[in-house]
């Protein structure tokens, strides 16, 4: 909170709330300040940010108001300064954990709030915003400054002075990490994704590295020793490194780990001493996972044993959800949607010997179209039976996103394409035998599907469940007339 004239030199003193950039979410006692817009001038929407309670305004031009404004060359360079004064942040009261790469980020920015203490550690990214005292939703898996900012204070008010944020290529790409420092940046893979936005892989792999130097002068980064842009990465670190992987040259060594359908016991080794670990993450991905996120820990001073003491509490919302309605056969929902990502997972649910594999997936719309083949192939190869439908096709039509994924696999007889989403969850449910796994991939516990109309409720668990619930329902009936007949 502070006044116009603490902002900026002017004769204003009228009190400043928050900052917006969107007139629709502008509130009382908000600074509006008229950014650049893809396709639209914030000017123009200046009315509309003063009847929703705009207290004043920045912008690039005199401009008719009725509250004060500030010209300036350039708004979109005020955000940050204005967010960060606004909402009173200070780097030093703060500490601030960042997670990158193509897998992985939500778990691994989960599983370090879970280790911290969401009493003490906030979470930041794709399953919103939480800790021990609140939980919210966000924009985007990393919002803009003028509302992260605004959430950094919301957390030091409720008590947590740390929190770990998931750090996507694409708001380093739209300018959402300007003005962030990292105490400790991990970073999981790089796969190929995104060539949507970045239009190639160099371009994406650029960006991933841009990431890492992000961190304070005095800050650490924690690498993945084992992934093939290791040293790439490493050459744009800015701090000290650390790393994790299977040799034992790394700073937190993987030893061993055996995979089991309820758990996974791992041996860390860390500091010359060796660790057994029971984790309820399932995977060998999650053993890199929670390595990376128990290294960016270590590097910031908590006790090993203090850690391991709290990956019993891990759990990580849309990731290998288990719906049990007591049927004999198993639902599962994932957000898995790259091709490695998916890859990992269907190689360990082979891991768990179902009799059959049945995969409900799609691929949203306006986004990267040229892994839709790769998904297609990948998900028809690794399953007994595929069932393609829409999700979040936006403004695209969703047969020909499914098109492009059956591209390379047209003579394979294992697919189905079903396009509405609860259809084929339904569908995949009905046909599902003892000891199936069905898997429904791509969304996790996201509520919204987006629509060429527009966005819906929609969430994975739910409709599930709903099916599977129908579906026990019916048998119950039909087996009730057989004893009464």
């Amino acid at each position: 909170m502070k006044r116009l004239n603490e902002l900026y030199d002017v004769d204003s003193d009228v009190m400043i709330t928050g900052v917006s950039i969107n007139s629709k979410e502008t509130k009382k006692g908000d600074i509006f300040v008229c950014v650049h817009g893809a396709k639209v001038d914030r000017h123009d929407f200046i009315d509309d940010a003063i009847k929703n309670g705009a207290s004043a305004l920045v912008v690039a031009h005199e401009v008719k108001s009725s509250v004060p404004y500030v010209v300036v060359d350039n708004p979109d360079d005020e955000v940050v300064y204005l967010s960060k004064k606004i909402y009173d942040y200070d780097p030093n009261k703060f500490h601030l954990y960042g997670v990158t790469g193509t897998d992985g980020k939500t778990s691994v920015a989960t599983i370090v709030s879970t280790l911290i203490g969401n009493d003490k550690c906030g979470y930041i990214g794709t399953n919103g915003r939480s800790c021990a005292y609140f939980t919210g939703d966000t924009d985007n898996t990393t919002p803009a400054p003028h509302q992260l900012y605004g959430y950094f204070k919301e957390f030091l008010d409720s008590g947590c002075n740390s929190v770990c944020m998931e750090a996507s290529s694409e708001a380093k790409l739209k300018g959402r990490l300007d003005g962030l420092k990292y105490d400790v940046i991990g970073i999981t893979n790089i796969t190929s994704e995104h060539l949507n936005s970045h239009g190639t892989l160099e371009n994406y792999v650029l960006c991933k590295k841009e990431i890492m130097t992000l961190t304070k002068d005095n800050g650490y980064c924690v690498l993945n020793h084992d992934d093939s842009y290791y040293k790439e990465v490493r050459e744009f670190c800015k701090g000290k490194i650390l790393t994790y992987g299977m040799d034992n040259d790394n700073d937190l060594q993987i030893v061993s780990f055996d995979l089991h359908t309820d758990k996974t016991e791992i041996k860390f080794k860390y500091d010359g001493e060796v660790y057994d670990v029971t984790s309820p993450l399932l995977g060998d991905f999650n053993v890199y996972n929670l390595a990376c996120a128990m290294l960016m820990c270590l590097s910031q001073g908590y006790e090993m044993n203090y850690l391991i003491s709290n990956i019993k509490n891990i759990n990580v919302s849309g990731r290998l959800d288990t719906i049990d309605c007591g049927q004999d056969f198993t639902v599962m929902i994932d957000y898995a949607h790259t091709p490695n990502g998916i890859t990992s997972l269907l190689r360990f649910v082979r891991l768990l010997e179902p009799n059959r594999i049945i995969t409900v997936i799609g691929q949203a719309g306006e986004r990267d179209p040229y892994k839709r083949k790769t998904v297609g192939k990948v998900v028809a190869t690794n399953s007994d039976v595929a069932i393609f439908c829409y999700e979040d096709p936006r403004s695209e039509d969703p047969l020909k996103i499914i098109e492009m994924m059956c591209e390379e696999i047209k003579d394979r007889d294992n697919y189905e394409v079903i396009v509405d989403r609860s259809e084929a969850i339904k569908h995949a449910i009905d046909i599902a035998k003892t000891g199936d796994i069905v898997l429904v991939l791509g969304k996790g516990n996201e509520t919204y599907e987006k629509l060429k109309d527009g966005t819906i409720y929609f969430n994975d668990v739910e409709e599930a469940t709903k099916h599977l619930k129908d579906r026990l329902k019916r048998e119950s009936s039909k087996e009730e007339v057989k004893i009464g007949v």
